[in-house]
């Protein structure tokens, strides 16, 4: 389960700003989810008849203390914020001028527990970037061919001692992925159903020993040379 999977039906208690200077809470990860779709909703306008544009670029803005927890989650956090995203705009039927861009930001102005977004529409190209969700770390298919297993010549090690030295195989032509079970002693998985060698559908969930393995396909822009860098921005135009 992604790390915002268990805030799913409270993404509407928002803490408004007299609870947050009250009890000096701090944020949570669905309070960031919360924003953005109400950011969303707010700004999407109708620019013809079957098209209804959103933002694409947000930056959040909250206290040094939040942004240190939150900084702690690293790309994780922002993977599954940009995931909340395209899946939120795709409920909606939203479209987008370019890639997603979501950005953490510090600011010495903003209260523990408060939360300022700013949003925009960016024009850009849209590039698809696939991700190993393994554990709460995520693993992006920088090659065409990524080994998992238990063996340290994996290309990602797994501690699971259920699982064989390299027990299976991603595949990645720049279009689709494909899992396929290298002769495992306990076989694989794919959601839920025995397999040795199929297409990953994006969300498709591999199972190996104890281990799960999601597959996704995350929506990504390249940076503009002006863009931050680091784990706290994640961009897609």
């Amino acid at each position: 389960m992604g790390i915002l999977d268990n805030f799913e039906r409270g993404l509407e208690r928002a803490v408004n700003g007299a609870f947050a200077k009250t009890f000096r809470s701090g944020l949570q990860p669905v309070e960031l989810t919360s924003a953005i779709r109400k950011e969303m909703d707010t700004k999407a306008a109708v620019v013809a008849r079957d098209r209804v544009l959103a933002p694409n670029r947000f930056v959040l803005r909250m206290s040094a203390a939040d942004y240190k927890r939150m900084s702690s989650m690293g790309a994780a956090l922002t993977d599954e914020l940009v995931s909340f995203a395209q899946k939120h705009a795709t409920s909606q039927h939203y479209a987008f001028a370019g890639g997603l861009s979501i950005e953490l930001r510090e600011d010495p102005d903003i209260s523990v527990g408060m939360l300022q977004i700013d949003s925009e529409n960016v024009k850009g190209d849209v590039a698809w970037t696939p991700v190993l969700d393994i554990d709460g770390r995520h693993y992006p298919l920088t090659g065409g061919r990524t080994v998992v297993g238990r063996g340290s010549d994996a290309d990602i090690t797994v501690d699971d001692t259920g699982i064989s030295r390299r027990h299976v195989l991603i595949t990645w032509d720049g279009h689709r992925a494909q899992v396929e079970d290298l002769g495992s002693t306990n076989g694989s998985k794919l959601n839920g159903q025995p397999v040795k060698k199929a297409i990953l559908e994006p969300d498709s969930v591999v199972t190996i020993g104890r281990t799960r393995i999601v597959f996704r396909v995350l929506p990504q822009a390249a940076p503009s040379p002006h863009s931050p860098q680091g784990d706290n921005f994640w961009s897609t135009s």
